[in-house]
């Protein structure tokens, strides 16, 4: 039962698949606060670089590291502060680290209780860098999210993946220094994530599988 957990059986012992992935992202982000409360508004570009350890079919331990670019306008949004229309773009950068969980075992056709392709859910804990034009604003961030995720070949997978990443910092829609801010614009003190910023990534990713995995799930011995 305890090797159960650890790897899917293949059909016949010719190898035991691969302990990581590295690879690339891409796609869109955007940031939600006191300048934009809509999924999906003001979407910029986001690139990331990935790392995952697969410790077994369903579960991993991930690693990005991404540059992405956020930005709002409080003319659309409500109450914010009426009769000024504050706008701000930068760009933020993520190092995290996530577990990820497998609704289904993932591997290559073949191997029991394995399947191309698998969703998972994840979340972790990372930290946020945007510097400047203002002032430079370092803050830890917990993301949640969803994927999929595809064995195009032995080694080669492809992924879609959304998250939603709640920071600490209420200041990363802040770019200016003079006049009417976006920093807590309702002086309302906020504990903990509340009244906090925060920022999403839906990436499509490719990675490639390293560093064939030793196994002996089949030994007889």
């Amino acid at each position: 039962m305890v090797m159960l957990m650890f790897c899917c059986f293949p059909a016949a012992a010719q190898d035991d698949g691969y302990l990581m992935e590295i690879g690339l992202g891409g796609g869109g982000s955007f940031y939600m606060g006191d300048a934009n409360t809509r999924l999906y508004d003001n979407t910029n570009g986001v690139f990331s670089v990935i790392a995952r350890y697969n410790v077994n079919p369903r579960f991993a331990l991930k690693a990005n590291l991404a540059a992405a670019g956020i930005s709002g306008s409080t003319a659309n949004s409500y109450g914010v502060i009426p009769g000024d229309d504050l706008k701000f773009s930068r760009t933020v950068y993520d190092l995290g680290f996530q577990v990820e969980w497998g609704f289904c075992g993932y591997g290559k056709e073949g191997w029991s209780d394995c399947h191309r392709l698998a969703p998972y859910g994840l979340l972790g804990i990372g930290a946020t860098f945007a510097p400047e034009p203002v002032r430079n604003d370092f803050a830890a961030n917990f993301p949640i999210g969803l994927g999929l995720r595809y064995k195009l070949s032995e080694r080669v997978n492809i992924g879609l993946e959304w998250t939603m990443r709640f920071s600490t910092s209420d200041r990363l829609d802040v770019t200016q220094t003079y006049g009417t801010s976006l920093e807590n614009p309702f002086m309302i003190k906020g504990k903990g994530l509340k009244n906090k910023d925060s920022y999403s990534f839906t990436l499509l990713y490719v990675t490639f599988d390293i560093f064939k995995r030793p196994c002996n799930c089949n030994d007889e011995n």
